[in-house]
């Protein structure tokens, strides 16, 4: 059994029969009585996000998890479809594990965590960045790009991205998965 102690962000914990990944915490001591860590954790089931202080010292259950690579291959009915870049194990993953399925192609590495205990898939990351061609924006006006002045372009995913007026169709662009904005231009 772990403590209060060893809370870091990234931890995955057993809270209220439920998994939970720290996603930010504090350690407080006041003036003036014990301290305390106050945290946010998101749920692995349902994504919301809570706030909780714990007291100093309190005995916490830390969850054994996995992070494997994975290769995205297809999506059909039953989900998403990857494959284990070791052992070529394939498993699908349903949508609402994915932090970002708009910007999933098709031969992309993801990093899944398993639940170690029950090989239960928890959450399915796509990199922090993505590189993916435009396939269709209207086109800029010359002289027009004086201004932060934002359009509408479908990259090859299908996903609709809110780009910068100089950026025409072809070229490659870099995505933020975590917001889903434009990031840069890839040079080629």
């Amino acid at each position: 059994m772990a403590t209060t102690a060893d809370i870091r962000n990234g931890l995955v914990i057993e809270f209220n029969n439920d998994l939970y990944s720290i996603v930010e915490f504090q350690h407080v001591k006041p003036g003036k009585g014990p301290a305390f860590i106050r945290t946010k954790m998101k749920n692995l089931k349902n994504g919301r996000v809570i706030s909780n202080t714990f007291d100093s010292g309190v005995k916490i259950d830390i969850a054994r998890v996995e992070r494997r690579k994975y290769q995205y291959l297809y999506k059909d009915d039953s989900g998403y479809h990857f494959m284990h870049t070791e052992t070529f194990d394939q498993t699908f993953i349903p949508e609402e594990l994915i932090n970002a399925p708009a910007f999933l192609k098709e031969g992309q590495e993801v990093e899944i965590l398993f639940h170690a205990d029950t090989e239960t898939p928890l959450t399915c990351e796509l990199p922090t960045y993505v590189n993916l061609a435009v396939t269709y924006t209207e086109p800029g006006l010359k002289g027009n790009t004086a201004t932060n002045a934002l359009k509408n372009a479908t990259v090859e995913t299908g996903a609709t991205v809110r780009i910068p007026l100089f950026i025409e169709i072809g070229d490659v662009i870099r995505i933020d998965t975590r917001t889903g904005d434009y990031s840069e231009r890839v040079k080629s």
